[in-house]
């Protein structure tokens, strides 16, 4: 009997992502920019995925494709397509289904996810009406400390006492750093208040959902350490780490349901 596969594909604002799984577990994943076009992106990210698995070469070769994401809908070639929030729950539970709260933090938006014992959405809180505790936020800080976005995530850990940054709003927030930078502060506490800013916001959002162990957060920021580090401070908590790259739980969700939807 030929082997199938089953195939998830995240087509978010920053980045496309691709899950490919068989019946014993994932086989195949990629992280691709985001061209302009959604469709090209996830045929950019399935081929970058295949290249991983001989006699797999196109999205024909696949038993069930489902696309997740803000692109999902632009996705032709797909069978379906499932919610960001509920691919991210779902993905999550098949890593370990004892994670019942998710912090998403993705390019342009924040969620707080509370997951069901099945990895179904039990209640989901977002905020995508500022880029204040995004991707896009701190790519923004990091060219304004002049570094690559991995050095200002770690920035912060080398802190000794943590500056508050208090705007709201993210153009406000970089002119506040700024302004902190010209003071000659110690950029690590800078960079240790711009964290704990976004921690706290993402406290807020989660307060709404309900923070119930155990605890994970998924997303590109998930790979921010110092992020990561304020987030088990705030919100007392150790996050769970995850089997796979936290950037990729979309479509390794996606994924998930294509298998489910392909035995009906």
């Amino acid at each position: 009997m030929k082997k199938k596969f089953f195939a998830g594909c995240d087509i978010g604002s920053t980045t496309g992502k691709a899950v490919i799984i068989d019946e014993n577990g994932v086989v195949a994943s990629s992280i691709v920019p985001r061209e302009v076009d959604p469709e090209e992106t996830a045929h950019l990210a399935l081929a970058e995925a295949f290249k991983a698995i001989p006699d797999v070469n196109t999205h024909s070769d696949l038993a069930y494709l489902v696309g997740t994401g803000y692109g999902r809908s632009e996705i032709p070639f797909a069978n379906e397509n499932v919610s960001e929030i509920s691919c991210h729950a779902m993905g999550a539970y098949y890593c370990d289904p004892a994670i019942k709260t998710i912090v998403d933090i993705g390019g342009q938006d924040v969620k707080g996810i509370a997951v069901n014992g099945d990895g179904s959405v039990k209640d989901f809180a977002m905020n995508d009406k500022c880029a204040a505790g995004t991707g896009r936020f701190f790519e923004a800080m990091a060219r304004i400390f002049r570094m690559e976005l991995s050095e200002f995530s770690d920035l912060s850990l080398a802190s000794k006492r943590a500056i508050p940054v208090t705007a709201q709003c993210s153009v406000f927030a970089e002119t506040e750093v700024i302004s902190l930078l010209a003071q000659k502060n110690p950029p690590a506490d800078i960079a240790a208040g711009v964290q704990g800013a976004v921690a706290k916001r993402c406290f807020t959002l989660l307060k709404r959902v309900g923070v119930h162990p155990t605890v994970t957060i998924t997303g590109g920021c998930a790979k921010n350490r110092g992020l990561v580090r304020e987030l088990e401070r705030v919100l007392r908590v150790e996050m769970a780490s995850l089997s796979v790259d936290p950037q990729i739980i979309g479509a390794l969700g996606a994924a998930v349901y294509a298998k489910k939807k392909a035995r009906g």
